[in-house]
């Protein structure tokens, strides 16, 4: 966060002129105020399902996931004898969905984390961390699904490493989140961050939730199977690696 003057001390999460105690009308935020890029983003993914859904015949969408999808039991053979699928599918089957309770559910979560990201590191970090962070998720799914032919798709791993990355500053020194001005606050430090009570409460929230769900006893996004161990490797490379993309110090 940029430093106030001395005078003047604001806590975060609060816009700038607005100071407490000096009878100010409190803000309104908006109730649906989403960066352009993450709204871009939305319709691309809401594109790519519509024509997967509605204009593409079966035995090509089945071809669609068989190129973009990701697959384990592709790096158990030679390489040579997959094509390239290997190089782009770790990336590529971010934005695959299965079903459009799926996609709504990964975007509701998305615009509730993504917005802040996006505001605090702009689009083109963003789109590093969407590559890298989606590579983490299911590079973690592999190592328990080593050679198993299960299809992953979906930006359940990106959405959970946005999740990591926004719990290293979206949480104010009281716990509150301001949806607008959020991404002004200072970026925790990781030992800094284990001991916030507002971190811990969320991190483990969310781990006990995809434990669960691992256990088989939730399922959500109307998905039969889940692949939750893609949910923690986005999760752990957004919440330690932040700090690579992030430009405020």
């Amino acid at each position: 966060m940029t430093d106030q003057p001395e005078h003047t001390v604001l806590p975060e999460g609060h816009p700038p002129g607005e100071e407490e105690g000096q009878g100010a009308s409190p803000q309104r935020e908006p109730a649906f105020n989403l960066p352009s890029g993450l709204l871009a983003i939305l319709g691309f993914l809401i594109a790519v399902h519509a024509v997967r859904t509605y204009l593409l015949p079966v035995e090509y969408d089945d071809l669609v996931i068989f190129e973009f999808a990701f697959l384990p039991a592709r790096y158990v053979h030679s390489l040579a004898e997959q094509g390239l699928a290997w190089l782009w599918s770790p990336v590529t089957y971010s934005f695959l969905h299965g079903s459009w309770e799926h996609l709504v559910f990964n975007g509701f979560w998305m615009v509730a984390f993504g917005a802040p990201v996006v505001r605090r590191i702009g689009m083109v970090r963003l789109a590093v961390f969407w590559c890298l962070s989606a590579v983490a998720a299911v590079a973690l799914h592999m190592v328990f699904h080593w050679g198993e032919m299960a299809v992953v798709i979906g930006a359940s791993g990106v959405v959970a490493g946005l999740m990591g990355a926004a719990a290293r500053f979206v949480f104010s020194p009281s716990g509150r989140i301001s949806r607008q001005f959020a991404h002004l606050n200072r970026r925790l430090p990781i030992g800094e961050a284990l001991s916030n009570r507002s971190v811990v409460v969320f991190a483990s929230v969310w781990f006990v939730t995809n434990i669960l769900i691992g256990l088989g006893m939730f399922a959500f996004g109307g998905a039969t199977s889940i692949a939750w161990e893609a949910h923690i490797g986005g999760f752990l490379f957004g919440f330690l690696l932040f700090g690579l993309f992030d430009p405020k110090d």
